[in-house]
């Protein structure tokens, strides 16, 4: 084999749930082979490099392996390598996420007549 589809191989590594959702982030350039904005149909060869935005952050991975099938997370894990800046920069991420959870105050309870007019005024609907 000497490539495979990029969106194929995208949802058979487990970066996307479907197809589908791979093929629309290559349609959105939100993946790149070789740093070069890469379209769904584009064959994937053992040695590229790419560079995925996903839900989970972005991923810069070198391509070790080929597949057409989805199998278990084992083995999509051997189709790439994540590179180590990657892999810090996602980790970075995270933490400054779980972070920000800490320091953003609930509210205390339903706005006052007086919070409301304040509310109103702000938006404009006065």
């Amino acid at each position: 084999m000497t490539g495979t589809r990029l969106d194929k191989w995208l949802w058979a590594a487990r970066f996307f749930k479907t197809r589908t959702l791979a093929a629309k982030a290559c349609e959105l350039n939100r993946v790149e082979a070789n740093q070069q904005p890469a379209r769904s149909s584009r064959e994937v060869r053992v040695g590229d490099m790419l560079s995925i935005q996903t839900e989970g952050g972005t991923f810069a991975v070198e391509v070790l392996a080929l597949s057409d099938s989805r199998g278990p997370a084992s083995v999509a894990q051997q189709l790439y390598r994540e590179t180590e800046a990657s892999r810090e920069a996602r980790r970075r991420l995270a933490e400054e996420r779980k972070a920000g959870l800490h320091f953003t105050p609930a509210p205390a309870g339903r706005p006052s007549k007086r919070d409301r007019r304040k509310i109103h005024r702000f938006r404009g609907e006065e």
